[in-house]
């Protein structure tokens, strides 16, 4: 997804930004005939449906925890195969053993083990429990495909909002935030009144907005100062 090319405003440059826009689609449900069926009303035609926002693979902590895991299965199974062949266990499970059994519960490196365990635990329920993605703002989808999820990236909506704030007149510079509850814009007034251009970039802004197709439009914030010199 790229910004429609569209007038420049006094002084605007182009964004470097581009909007990315990652699609996805939910399988069909169980016996649901595809054969044409009737479309959407009229009325709610392009409306679209509200979705969430899409959640991440967690490959890497994913891999992390596998290959630890992976790696201590391996070390423990040599080592009883060797212990099974005749060999002497393994120096270090034997000292493991040892310190197993002579410390004591409330021991410093006991309770440091521990407290490690439990956040490393805490984490991946976090992680298990949270989408993540949060640099993706989810969009509405279209009515008449309600299976069908986009998002499009907070650095591209930053960039299309910007362009948008740059072609109000007034506006000599502008930075533009973009959260997932909230929409912040910095610009610079070169000429009109500084209360004008506000009223109008906020319009604009809120326009654009629109026009994202948002499933949870933020809110906007604008501030604006005169340009000294």
């Amino acid at each position: 997804m790229t910004p429609d090319p569209g007038p420049p405003g006094r002084g605007s440059t182009p964004s470097t930004h581009r909007a990315t826009v990652p699609l996805t689609k939910e399988p069909d449900p169980p016996g649901r005939d595809d054969g044409p069926g009737p479309g959407p009303p009229a009325g709610k035609r392009g409306s679209g449906h509200r979705t969430h926002r899409p959640w991440s693979a967690r490959r890497l902590p994913a891999a992390l925890v596998a290959s630890v895991i992976l790696l201590a299965a391996l070390a423990a199974l040599v080592d009883v195969v060797s212990v099974r062949a005749g060999h002497r266990a393994a120096a270090w499970r034997r000292h493991l053993a040892d310190e197993l059994a002579t410390r004591s519960v409330d021991d410093v490196w006991i309770l440091t083990g521990a407290a490690v365990a439990a956040a490393v635990g805490l984490w991946l329920i976090v992680l298990a429990l949270t989408p993540g993605l949060r640099r993706w703002l989810p969009l509405r989808s279209p009515a008449d495909c309600p299976r069908l999820r986009a998002s499009l990236d907070r650095d591209g909506a930053a960039g299309l909002l910007r362009d948008a704030a740059m072609r109000v007149a007034g506006v000599g510079a502008a930075r533009v935030r973009v959260r997932r509850h909230r929409i912040t814009a910095h610009a610079e007034v070169r000429f009109r009144d500084p209360r004008q251009v506000k009223d109008d970039l906020t319009a604009a802004l809120g326009e654009e907005r629109d026009r994202l197709a948002l499933a949870r439009p933020p809110r906007v914030a604008v501030r604006v100062r005169r340009r000294a010199g």
